[in-house]
Order: C-alpha cells, then sequence, then structure tokens
C-alpha cells in the first residue's frame, strides 16, 4: 500500500530571500538610471553620437594622405621603443627572475625580497615612469624606451621566476650527482627548459609594450602619440 504523498514543507526564508533579491534589483535599476542620466547618455547623447560616427565614417573614405608619410614614420618610431624597450627588459628581467625564483622552501628571505622588488616596479605606470624620465632625459623617444623597459622588467621578471620553479628538477639532479658544476647546470639543465618560455613572455610583452608606446607619445616620449592627441583634439579624424 502506497502512502500518501506529504506536501513538501515550506521554506521560511523563501520570502525573505525573495524581498531581499527585488530590493537588489530595485537599486540596480536606480543607480543604471542615475548613472545614464549624469552622464548624459539619454537619447540626446545617442543621436550625437551616430552623428558623429557617420561624419567620422564618410571622412575615412576621404583620407589626407598628405599626412600618410609622417604618420608612418611615428607609427615605426612607437614599435621601434616598443622593440628596444621590451629586448632591454627581457635581458634584465634574468638576474631578477633568478633572485625572484623560489628554492621550494616555504618562506626564503631572498626569493621574498626579490618578488617585492619585481611587485614595487610594477606598481608604476608606463605613463607615470616616462613623466620621470622627460624630466631627466628630456623629451623624446629615449624617455619612452625607458620606461617601457623599466615597467616591463617588473612584469617580465615574474613571469620569468615563475618558469625558474616550474623546470623539471630531473636534468638538474643528474648533472649534479655526476659531479657538474654550477654554470654547467645552469647551460645544459635549466637555460633549454627555461629559455622557450622567456621566448614566449618577451613576445607577449612585445604585443603589450607596442600599445604603451602609443599612449606614451601623448606626453611627449616619442611616437604616434602626439599625432593622435592633435588629431583627436582637432577633430580630425
Amino acid at each position: 500500500m502506497i502512502a500518501p504523498d506529504r506536501p513538501l514543507p515550506r521554506d521560511p526564508t523563501a520570502g525573505r530571500r525573495r524581498r531581499r533579491a527585488a530590493l537588489i534589483a530595485l537599486i540596480l535599476i536606480l543607480l543604471y538610471g542615475w548613472t545614464l542620466q549624469d552622464l548624459d547618455l539619454g537619447t540626446r547623447g545617442l543621436a550625437q553620437g551616430l552623428l558623429m560616427a557617420k561624419n567620422m565614417l564618410l571622412g575615412m573614405m576621404h583620407p589626407e594622405w598628405s599626412y600618410a608619410g609622417e604618420a608612418f614614420l611615428r607609427l615605426l618610431e612607437s614599435i621601434e621603443m616598443a622593440f628596444l624597450g621590451t629586448a632591454a627588459a627581457a635581458v634584465l628581467a634574468v638576474p631578477f627572475a633568478f633572485w625572484a625564483a623560489s628554492r621550494g622552501r616555504r618562506f626564503d628571505i631572498v626569493p621574498a625580497t626579490g618578488k617585492g622588488v619585481l611587485s614595487a616596479i610594477r606598481t608604476f605606470p608606463e605613463l607615470i615612469l616616462a613623466i620621470l624620465f622627460l624630466v631627466a632625459v628630456g623629451p623624446g623617444p629615449f624617455a619612452g624606451v625607458l620606461a617601457i623597459a623599466v615597467h616591463s622588467i617588473g612584469m617580465i621578471g615574474k613571469l620569468y621566476a615563475e618558469a625558474v620553479e616550474n623546470i623539471d628538477p630531473g636534468p638538474v639532479e643528474a648533472l649534479e650527482a655526476a659531479g657538474a658544476g654550477r654554470p654547467a647546470v645552469f647551460f645544459y639543465a635549466v637555460l633549454p627548459q627555461v629559455l622557450p618560455e622567456f621566448a614566449s613572455v618577451a613576445l607577449y610583452r612585445f604585443e603589450i609594450n607596442v600599445r604603451a608606446a602609443t599612449v606614451l607619445g601623448v606626453v611627449g616620449a616619442g611616437g604616434i602619440g602626439t599625432p593622435l592627441l592633435f588629431a583627436l583634439q582637432a577633430y580630425a579624424w
């Protein structure tokens, strides 16, 4: 004989959760509406934006080719800045990487200090570094290269250190057991494992630095950023 189904007990907190969810949704809707009004993103702003986008697209169909040569040279300068800064950082970050790489112990003051130094370097954005170097060496691409290189050391050194920490200890232990010295262990067991990762990190950072070099031109650190800033201020799309 089958017992009759009993109704499931009601959750005493279900109503409270629904009221809380409704209150949160209402707050988000009000916040969204206030943000739209504060930023003037209503229909009038949308219509003006569409009109400007239309004019910009029409202007792109009739470019001013007299600026093409200068723009290309400035663009090439930005790429060169990114390349030089990345290359310098890729080399200078190697000792920082081995300084910050953990030796397998739970806490070691040496790698902890190295990680702290790399974190401190990453704290300063490229724009702040560029302004500092502009004061030190004057406006131009050299200040941009220095800013890119210093900031890149922080990130590249961190990723290099992680690559060093993740190497396979087998080849290292085998060479040490065979009586090899530290230089031989480094060149034949450590370097072959970390070199592909180092190259991958450097290429990835170069891609980031190309964009950074464009922005640095806004503060006078060379590259295509300065002509872009003048064009934006003049609405010369």
